[in-house]
C-alpha cells in the first residue's frame, strides 16, 4: 500500500494520516490549495511524501494557468506549508528546473509526469535504504549472539506513511523481518501528535513485534540493555551530519551513547541539505499550542495555558554513528560527499 496514488489522470488520493490509527481514509485532492492545506494540517506528513505531494499541488496549480507568475505564486504556497523539512523544497526546485524553460501550454502535464517521477523515485530509494540497513541490523544481531529477540528503538514514524513506500528508518525492520531476523520494534509514542500510533498501524500490517512506549521510557530501557540499536528517520540534514528530526530525537541519541546503543538516521540524500554547514541553521517549526493543550477536541489542560510547541530538534552528527542512505552507508560528517 501507497499513501499516495494518481487517479484518473486529474486528482490524488492520499491517506488521512490524521484519522489513523483507528480508520483508514483516503482523502482526494486536486486543487494546489487543497494540497497546502493537506500538508499544512498534516493529512500529508514525513518529508519525503511531502515533497511528491507538494509536486503535485504545482502540477494542479499549473493547470488553471501556467504562466511564469502562477509556477513563482504555487512554489512559495507550497514552501509555506512547513519551514523544516528540506524535500519539500528540493521537490518543488526539481519541477522549477524542468517546467520552467518550458512553453506555458506544456507545463501542467510536464509537472504531472515529474511528480510521478519523484514518487517512483523515492519508493526506489526507500526499498535501498532497507537493503542497506537490513543488513547493518542482521549484522548487529548476528554480532551481539542472535538473541531470541533483537529490540530496535524508533522515534515518530519513518514508514511508508512518511514516504511513498517502505520507509526510511522503518524499510531496514521490514527487509531484515523478512530475513528472519527476530526483530522487535519499540516504538515511542511520539507526543504531541502521537505519530508512533502510525507506526504501530503500520508494523500490525506487517506482522512485526512491537510494542509501544512513551517517549521518556526509551532511557531506562537502553540502561537496563533492553535496546540493541536505534533507528530514525530524518527531516533534514547539515552537511556536517547534523540531523534534524521529530522533538524528542535528540534525548534518544544521548541516552543511546551514554549506554553504548548504537544510534543510526535512515533517509534519502534529497533530505541532505548542502547549503547548511550545521543544524544550527535549520528554521524549527512552531506549532500550535492547541496540539498539547488538547487532543481530539478534548482539553488536556486548562485553555489559555502557556505552551511552547517546537515540532523538531537538532542531534549533533557525532551522537549518529551512521547514515543509511540509498547511495550507502557513511559517516554524518560524509553526508555532503554523497553528492559528490
Amino acid at each position: 500500500m501507497r499513501p499516495i496514488k494518481e487517479r484518473d489522470g486529474a486528482t490524488i488520493e492520499v491517506i488521512d494520516q490524521t484519522r489513523l490509527p483507528f480508520e483508514l481514509v483516503w482523502q482526494t485532492l486536486g486543487t494546489v490549495e487543497a494540497v497546502a492545506t493537506a500538508i499544512r494540517t498534516m493529512v500529508v506528513r514525513g518529508a519525503p511524501l511531502i515533497g511528491v505531494t507538494a509536486a503535485y499541488g504545482l502540477a494542479f496549480a499549473l493547470r488553471t494557468a501556467a504562466s511564469d507568475a502562477t509556477l513563482a505564486t504555487a512554489i512559495e504556497m507550497l514552501r509555506a506549508t512547513r519551514p523544516t523539512a528540506v524535500n519539500l523544497p528540493w521537490a518543488l526546485e526539481q519541477l522549477r528546473v524542468r517546467l520552467a524553460p518550458l512553453a506555458p501550454h506544456l507545463r501542467a502535464e510536464a509537472a504531472w509526469l515529474e511528480a510521478g517521477r519523484l514518487a517512483e523515485a523515492e519508493a526506489l530509494a526507500c526499498r535501498r535504504i532497507g537493503e542497506a540497513g537490513a543488513a547493518i541490523l542482521r549484522q548487529t544481531w548476528e554480532s551481539g549472539g542472535k538473541k531470541s529477540q533483537f529490540n530496535v528503538l524508533t522515534h515518530c514514524n519513518a514508514g511508508m506513511l512518511a514516504t511513498v513506500e517502505w520507509g526510511t528508518a522503518l524499510a531496514p525492520v521490514y527487509l531484515a523481518h523478512q530475513l528472519g531476523v527476530p526483530v522487535h520494534v519499540w516504538v515511542d509514542e511520539t507526543r504531541p501528535r502521537n505519530q508512533g500510533g502510525l507506526t504501530v498501524w503500520e508494523l500490525g500490517q506487517h506482522q512485526v513485534p512491537h510494542t509501544l512506549i512513551v517517549d521518556n521510557a526509551g532511557g531506562l530501557l537502553m540502561q537496563r540493555g533492553e535496546v540493541d540499536l536505534c533507528i530514525v528517520g530524518a527531516d533534514r540534514i547539515a552537511r556536517n551530519g547534523d540531523v534534524c528530526n521529530k522533538v524528542g530525537t535528540y534525548l534518544k541519541a544521548l541516552a543511546a551513547r551514554a549506554h553504548d546503543v548504537p544510534f543510526y538516521v535512515a533517509a534519502p540524500v534529497s533530505t541532505i541539505d548542502l547549503s547548511l554547514d550545521s543544524g544550527a541553521g535549520v528554521i524549527i517549526e512552531e506549532r500550535d499550542g492547541d496540539e498539547i493543550r488538547e487532543w481530539k477536541k478534548q482539553l488536556l489542560f486548562p485553555p489559555g495555558t502557556p505552551v511552547r510547541n517546537p515540532a523538531f530538534d537538532i542531534t549533533p552528527g557525532a551522537l549518529v554513528k551512521a547514515l543509511i542512505t540509498e547511495r550507502g552507508v557513511c559517516a554524518p560528517s560524509m553526508a555532503g560527499a554523497l553528492f559528490t
